[in-house]
């Protein structure tokens, strides 16, 4: 026998976060009445993920459904949601999410016109559109945001895909998608680019060497913050910064040309957030960037606080 409150769910986008998103309300035992699914990647997935869920058109999945999951890119959601609108799709009392993490409900604004129930629920996670990623889901929280009265609607939809539902305040969606983005894009674009280095000097396997001390070091800094910082530019070792420049800007001559730029960015803000913390002075901080600059150090910053055996030690 059906639990009560089971809704039947369209989905409109069976990509890799509106299939596995699919699955999981499916798993709590909603209904998925339809999908849709345009390229033949997205089919294959709605087959695999959602087997026996028909393929079906948009404004038909809308009619059909009591919950509209809408798991469309950023940029086209506003057209179609307002596309929809035009066409008199919405209904009264349907409960109509989206997955963006960039927008609230304010995206849904001719949802709210014609009487149905916007909600925003955007999983913090990246996913591969495959079956693992339902594991995934119940290490996952959703940044969700809706109106006060519909917030314990919104919060039950993610604890029932086992995850854990956090209020983002809907003037806050840009910061909270620009934090996720931050860390986890470009974590991929800094593997990449160390991987390249290491393997450009012959090493064979860079992830083997890399994956150690970048799990290692991702668990200190979500356990520790701040105090988990260590290297040459939160010592003061301007020469190693300095050095570091200059192999990477004769590196870039030969490469894509975007490593020394990243390097010389996060270097600055470390620099920047170590003087905040007290542990760069303002004077090495200015050396730091001089060598991020490549003017030069100051006497190899052998008589530099933070340069002695204990601190260089630590390396990394």
């Amino acid at each position: 026998m059906a639990r009560p409150g089971r809704l039947g769910v369209g989905i409109i986008g069976a990509g890799k976060v509106g299939a596995v998103l699919g699955a999981a309300l499916r798993g709590a035992e909603h209904a998925v009445v339809g999908v849709s699914a345009v390229s033949e990647a997205s089919r294959e997935r709605a087959e695999t993920l959602l087997p026996g869920v028909p393929i079906l058109e948009i404004q038909e999945i809308v009619e059909r459904s009591e919950l509209v999951l809408l798991a469309v890119p950023d940029d086209a959601l506003g057209e179609l949601v307002a596309g929809l609108a035009k066409l008199g799709a919405w209904q009264p009392g349907q409960l109509v999410a989206h997955t963006s993490g960039r927008f609230g409900v304010g995206v849904l604004k001719p949802v709210r016109a014609a009487g149905a129930i916007p909600l925003a629920l955007h999983p913090a996670m990246t996913f591969t559109g495959m079956s693992l990623d339902l594991t995934r889901l119940l290490d996952c929280t959703f940044g969700v945001t809706a109106d006060a009265a519909m917030l314990p609607i919104a919060q039950a939809l993610v604890v029932e895909m086992g995850a854990e539902p956090v209020a983002i305040a809907e003037a806050d969606r840009t910061l909270y998608h620009a934090a996720l983005a931050h860390s986890s894009n470009h974590m991929v674009t800094l593997v990449a680019q160390s991987s390249q280095l290491l393997r450009d000097i012959g090493v064979d396997a860079p992830e083997r060497m890399l994956g150690p001390l970048l799990r290692a070091t991702l668990e200190n800094a979500l356990a520790s913050g701040e105090s988990a910082l260590t290297g040459p530019v939160a010592r003061g070792d301007v020469g190693t910064v300095a050095a570091h420049t200059e192999a990477l800007k004769e590196y870039d001559g030969g490469a894509g040309g975007d490593v020394l730029a990243a390097y010389r960015a996060m270097a600055r803000a470390t620099a920047r957030r170590a003087v905040n913390r007290g542990l760069l002075k303002q004077g090495q901080f200015g050396d730091i960037n001089n060598a991020l600059d490549g003017s030069g150090t100051p006497d190899n910053g052998e008589d530099r606080p933070g340069n002695d055996a204990a601190g260089t030690q630590e390396g990394n």
